[in-house]
């Protein structure tokens, strides 16, 4: 079984770390490693809102890749934080694609997670001969019904103990509507309000993502950075839909078909049920399906790591 390359690799340290401006007020952070030389690979993390963490350019051979990492709008060490002004799917595409540019990229490897492979399969629809190819895992079509799932009623029943939790910081009469109920409060002028329902929204994510529970998982996503810019900008992105048109990813994937991808889902997804990468599969069946018997949603499973290592793997000789 693959497992996540050395994260003492002279190569994993960035030669280059700066800040993009994007305008709108936007700065966002951008660091690159790995063989300056090597097969470009853009690195997209969840969220939106949840920033780019150390390990992910452990999924990359760092003599064989040059890979890219950003943090998007509001999050990670992008400026200003928790921002949600001009923040939206369409914002981010443009972000994207202007990064390639500024890096004078043709051709680039995306690999995204959750909201992650949301983005990168609006881009990859927007600016197919700018992809080289396709790593997606957790996937998430960011349908109605997918938020509804998560966020009004579905998990709700898989982690009865974590969702009393989760409603504890709204009052029972706007129990009908739980988004727009989170979302006054994230908005609310009165800091204490937005991180006491941040830290909530948060924790309630991030307990949910992985088969089995994990030590300092709730303590990780309760740190006001990570709950406020992860709480907000997904909030707000889910009571306007992401920003996308209805079924939007389904209706455009024809539009992937000659790219090269690998989708990779946890079986026992609890916060991106697998339905979504059947109906992903079903739309684009060009694209090869890997369904891990034994993990949930989170990246940092086994089975998960195993599948995304070995399909960076394969990629790294097919663009070579």
């Amino acid at each position: 079984m693959r497992t996540l390359y050395p994260p003492g690799n002279i190569r994993f340290r960035s030669w280059a770390s700066e800040k993009l401006a994007v305008g709108d007020g936007h700065q966002l952070h951008i660091e690159q490693c790995g063989n300056p030389n090597g097969i470009p690979a853009l690195f997209l993390h969840g969220g939106p809102g949840g920033g780019c963490q150390p390990y992910h350019r452990q999924f990359f051979d760092p003599q064989r890749y040059r890979i890219i990492l950003f943090d998007q709008r509001g999050c990670g060490q992008s400026l200003p934080h928790a921002s949600l002004h001009n923040n939206t799917t369409a914002h981010l595409i443009a972000d994207i694609e202007r990064l390639r540019e500024h890096l004078d990229i043709d051709q680039w490897l995306i690999f995204g997670g959750s909201w992650g492979s949301t983005l990168a399969l609006a881009y990859a629809q927007q600016f197919t001969k700018h992809v080289s190819a396709l790593v997606l895992r957790g996937i998430f079509l960011c349908r109605p019904q997918d938020i509804h799932w998560f966020y009004q009623h579905g998990a709700s029943q898989l982690f009865p103990d974590y969702w009393q939790e989760y409603l504890a910081v709204i009052p029972h009469d706007e129990h009908d509507d739980l988004l727009a109920a989170y979302h006054r409060r994230l908005t609310h002028s009165d800091k204490a309000v937005q991180l006491a329902a941040a830290r909530a929204w948060s924790v309630w994510e991030g307990r949910c993502s992985t088969l089995l529970p994990h030590p300092n998982t709730a303590e990780h996503y309760a740190e006001p950075a990570v709950a406020l810019a992860m709480a907000r900008v997904e909030c707000d992105y889910f009571v306007n839909n992401a920003y996308l048109q209805p079924d939007q990813l389904i209706q455009n994937a024809a539009k992937l078909a000659d790219i090269p991808a690998v989708l990779v889902h946890g079986r026992y997804d609890a916060v991106c049920p697998i339905d979504q990468a059947f109906a992903l599969h079903e739309a684009w069946p060009q694209a090869e399906f890997k369904v891990i018997p034994d993990a949930g949603h989170s990246a940092s499973e086994p089975g998960i790591i195993d599948a995304l290592v070995t399909a960076t793997d394969h990629f790294s000789q097919r663009l070579a």
